[in-house]
C-alpha cells in the first residue's frame, strides 16, 4: 500500500499520539503521553524519537516525518504507526474517546485516499479505492457478531488487491468458506469430504433453505429469485475456479501475475456479497442465534 500523508494528516496524527500541547486551551482528542512514554511508543513501532529541547508535539511530528523518510515504499511502517495511534486497547476505559479518535483521523485521511476501518476487535488502515458498500457492510456485520475469521480474511483481501491480486483472490474465497464452516459447526453438520468453496456452499444451501419455493414468494417472481440464486451458485463456482488457477495458495514464481487489481476486487466484492447474503439468511432463519468464532467442527458426544 502506497501512503502519501499530507501535512494536515501528519499534524492530526501527531496530536493523537502525543496528546497535543501541554498548554493547549482545549482538551486533546488523543492520549497525553509524557516524553519518555512517547519514546517507548515510537520504539514499539520501530521509529527513532528524540525530544532534544523541542516540545512533545513538535518532536512527534519530526518522528512521523522521519518514518515517512524511512518507509521503504510499501507503506508498512506508516500503516503500523497510524493503526497503533488508534489501537482500541489504549482506550479500553474510554471507548467513546476511541470512536472520536478514529473519526478525527478519518476526516484527514480521506484526503489521502485512506481510512481506518474496524475489523473484528482491531483497527485496520485501508485504501478507500479498494472498498465498496458491500465490503464495508460485511466488515461491520462481522465486527458486530464478533466474527474475527471473516474480518481477517476480508482485511487481508482488501490489503492485497493492488500489491498481490492472486493472494487477494485466495483470501476472498476464504471469506465465504469461513462463513459456511461456521454455519455447519453451529448446526452440528458434518463438513463435506472436499472443503472447497463450492462444496461448503452446497453443504449449507439446504439447511438454510435457499429455495425460492420456501420463501413464500408470489408465483410471478419465483422464477426470477430462482435465477438470482442460480447466479449465486455460478459466482461461488467461478470464485473457486479463479482461486484454483491464480490463487496465491497454489504457488507461483517470482513476478508471476495473471490478473490485475480489477479482477481481484471483482472477486472480493462478489465474495463479500455472497457471504453477506449467507449471514443475513442465517440471521433470518435463526434470529438471536450466534455463529461461532471458530471454524473447527464440534466434537459430538460419543
Amino acid at each position: 500500500m502506497r501512503i502519501d500523508l499530507s501535512d494536515q494528516s501528519v499534524d492530526a496524527l501527531a496530536e493523537i499520539i502525543s496528546g497535543g500541547s501541554a498548554g493547549g486551551y482545549e482538551p486533546s482528542i488523543g492520549l497525553y503521553r509524557q516524553g519518555w512514554r512517547l519514546k517507548a511508543w515510537f520504539k514499539g513501532v520501530g521509529v527513532p524519537f528524540e525530544i532534544d529541547g523541542a516540545s512533545r508535539l513538535s518532536a512527534t511530528k519530526t518522528a512521523i516525518h522521519g518514518a515517512i523518510f524511512l518507509d521503504t515504499g510499501n507503506g508498512e511502517l506508516l500503516k503500523r504507526i497510524i493503526e497503533s495511534a488508534a489501537d482500541p486497547r489504549d482506550f479500553i476505559k474510554e471507548p467513546e474517546r476511541h470512536a472520536t479518535v478514529v473519526e478525527y483521523l478519518n476526516k484527514h485521511l480521506i484526503y489521502d485516499g485512506l481510512k481506518l476501518a474496524t475489523a473484528g476487535r482491531t483497527i485496520r488502515l485501508v485504501e478507500i479505492a479498494e472498498t465498496a458498500q458491500v465490503t464495508d457492510e460485511l466488515l461491520a456485520m462481522a465486527a458486530g457478531i464478533d466474527f474475527d475469521t471473516v474480518s481477517r480474511d476480508l482485511d487481508r483481501a482488501l490489503r492485497a488487491a493492488a500489491s498481490d491480486p492472486e493472494l487477494a483472490v485466495t483470501s476472498a474465497c476464504a471469506v465465504v468458506e469461513s462463513v459456511c464452516r461456521s454455519i455447519l459447526v453451529e448446526l452440528e453438520r458434518d463438513f463435506p469430504a472436499k472443503q472447497d468453496i463450492s462444496s461448503l456452499y452446497r453443504a449449507v444451501r439446504d439447511p438454510l433453505g435457499l429455495d425460492p419455493m420456501k420463501e413464500g414468494l408470489t408465483p410471478d417472481i419465483v422464477n426470477d429469485v430462482k435465477a438470482v440464486l442460480s447466479g449465486l451458485v455460478t459466482s461461488v463456482q467461478s470464485i473457486g475456479s479463479l482461486r484454483t488457477h491464480v490463487g496465491g495458495a497454489h504457488g507461483k514464481e517470482k513476478g508471476f501475475r495473471r490478473i490485475d487489481a480489477r479482477i481481484a476486487k471483482l472477486a472480493i466484492h462478489s465474495a463479500s456479497a455472497i457471504a453477506l447474503f449467507i449471514i443475513e439468511t442465517w440471521q433470518h432463519r435463526h434470529p438471536g442465534r450466534v455463529l461461532p468464532l471458530r471454524n473447527e467442527p464440534k466434537k459430538h458426544d460419543q
